[in-house]
C-alpha cells in the first residue's frame, strides 16, 4: 500500500491519513500512540467525489477519536528507565513536534536492531563509555559501515539528551560524548556518470511500458539533482513550463507523501531545455493535446498501470538492468544521478551556495562535496609564475640547473 496524504493533529490525538492500494482504492487510517506503542488502525473506505458510500473526513476524524486510548503518562523524573523505554518516549515526542516518518522509522530500526538487543533492560544510567565503544566493535564485526555505525551511535546519543532534559532526569550523562566515531571518507561516497554515461543509460531503458517514463525519469534525475522520493511525488503542477523551472514541494518516502527532506529542500531548480523536451513527450504520450491544468494534480513519473506512485524497488530493478545493457557499472545507485547533476554544476562553475539551494542542502558544508570538481582555471599559471620569477634579489632561482 501507499499513503496518499497525513493530517497531523495536536499531540495526543493522533494523526489521520490516506492510503492507496494497488487497485487504486484510497482508505482512511490512523494512528496513535498508547502506553508508549503506536497504534494504527484502518479507519474506513475513503468517499469518492459524488458518492454516498465510505466515509467523509470529517466522519473518519470522528471515528478515530473514538478509537483513540488515553496516553501513557511520561515517567517520574529520576526514574530509572531502559533504552526501549525511553525510546518510546522520544518516538511519541518527536512525533509530537512534527519530525518525518522516516526519522521515526529509523529511530525505531536502531533501537529495535541495535541498542535493545545489546544493553538489554540495563537503566540508563548504568551504562557507561567503554560498553558504547564495545557496541561499535560488534557494529563493526557484523559488518556495517562507518557511516551506518555513526547513524545509530547518534541514535544513542540523542536518547541520552533527551534523558538529561532537566524535567526528565533519566540520565545523569550521556556515555557517547568524547567518543572517537569511525572515520567516513566523504570521497566515497561522491560516485556520478560522466555524460557519455548518462546518454548510454538513457538510451537503454528497459523496453516495456516503463520505457518512456524511465528515460525520462533518468534524463531528470541527472539534469535537476531530484531526490529519488522527489521524482516520484513529482506532479504536472509543479512543473512550470513557462518559467523553465521544476518547483520540488512534495516527497514519497515509504509509502507515503511528505514535504521534503528539509526546510530549504523546498525549492525550485532549472529546467533544461532537454528535459522540458522530455517531460513534454511524456505527457502527450498520457494526455495526448490535452490543457495541462485538467491534470496539474496527477504525477509526472506515474505507474502506467495504475496512475499511481511508483515503486522504488521496481524503479531499481529497471535501473540495474538500463545499466547492464549499457555497459555501466552495475553497482552504481540511482543516487548517483543527483550527484551526476552537483559534480557537473561544480564543474560548469556554478557558485557552491547557488549549487546548495537547487539541490536543497540543508548546510553549505554538504554542499562542499562537490568543491573539488569546481573549474580552476588560472590556478596552475598562477603556481608557474610563482616558480618562474629569478631570483635577483632575496628569491631564489627555482629553475631546472643547467649542464657545465
Amino acid at each position: 500500500m501507499s499513503a496518499q496524504q497525513t493530517n497531523r493533529r495536536s499531540y495526543g490525538t493522533g494523526s489521520l491519513y490516506v492510503q492507496v492500494d494497488r487497485a487504486g482504492r484510497e482508505a482512511f487510517y490512523g494512528k496513535w500512540r498508547t502506553n508508549g506503542r503506536q497504534v494504527k488502525r484502518r479507519i474506513g473506505d475513503k468517499r469518492a467525489p459524488g458518492s454516498r458510500e465510505g466515509l467523509t473526513r470529517p466522519q473518519a476524524e470522528a471515528e478515530l477519536r473514538r478509537l483513540i486510548g488515553e496516553a501513557k503518562p511520561s515517567a517520574p523524573a529520576g526514574e530509572r528507565l531502559t533504552i526501549a523505554e525511553v525510546a518510546a518516549r522520544y518516538a511519541t515526542d518527536l512525533e509530537r513536534r512534527g519530525r518525518k516518518r522516516t526519522t521515526l522509522i529509523a529511530v525505531d530500526l536502531a533501537v529495535r536492531v541495535h541498542l535493545t538487543p545489546f544493553f538489554a533492560d540495563r537503566s540508563l544510567d548504568s551504562i557507561r563509555p567503554e560498553e558504547v565503544e564495545d557496541l561499535m566493535v560488534l557494529m563493526e564485526s557484523n559488518g556495517l559501515s562507518p557511516k551506518t555505525i555513526r547513524n545509530y551511535i547518534g541514535t544513542l546519543s540523542a536518547l541520552f539528551n533527551y534523558a538529561r532534559a532537566p524535567r526528565r532526569r533519566w540520565a545523569s550523562v550521556n556515555p557517547c560524548d568524547g567518543l572517537e566515531l569511525p572515520a567516513v571518507d566523504r570521497a566515497d561516497e561522491v560516485r556520478f556518470l560522466d555524460v557519455d554515461e548518462v546518454e548510454l543509460l538513457v538510451a537503454a531503458a528497459k523496453a516495456g511500458p516503463f520505457e518512456a517514463i524511465d528515460r525520462a525519469l533518468y534524463l531528470t534525475a541527472a539534469m535537476s539533482g531530484l531526490r529519488q522520493g522527489e521524482l516520484i511525488a513529482l506532479r504536472w503542477c509543479d512543473v512550470d513550463w513557462r518559467a523553465g523551472r521544476i518547483r520540488v514541494r512534495r516527497n514519497y518516502v515509504r509509502g507515503q507523501y511528505g514535504t521534503p527532506k528539509s526546510k530549504r529542500s523546498m525549492r525550485s531548480v532549472p529546467m533544461a531545455d532537454r528535459v522540458a523536451g522530455a517531460l513534454d513527450r511524456l505527457f502527450k504520450s498520457a494526455y495526448g493535446d490535452l490543457d495541462g491544468d485538467d491534470h496539474g494534480d496527477a504525477l509526472v513519473f506515474a505507474d502506467p498501470h495504475h496512475g499511481g506512485p511508483l515503486h522504488r524497488t521496481a524503479i531499481l530493478a529497471r535501473f540495474r538492468v538500463a545499466l547492464k545493457a549499457a555497459g555501466l557499472d552495475e553497482t552504481r545507485r540511482f543516487h548517483d544521478l543527483r550527484h551526476t547533476f552537483g559534480t557537473r554544476m561544480a564543474a560548469a562553475g556554478v557558485a557552491m551556495r547557488t549549487l546548495m539551494e537547487w539541490m536543497g542542502h540543508r548546510d553549505i558544508a554538504t554542499t562542499q562535496i562537490y568543491a573539488d570538481y569546481a573549474p580552476s582555471a588560472h590556478e596552475a599559471a598562477l603556481v608557474d609564475a610563482a616558480f618562474e620569477a629569478r631570483g635577483t634579489n632575496r628569491g631564489t632561482n627555482l629553475r631546472e640547473p643547467q649542464g657545465t
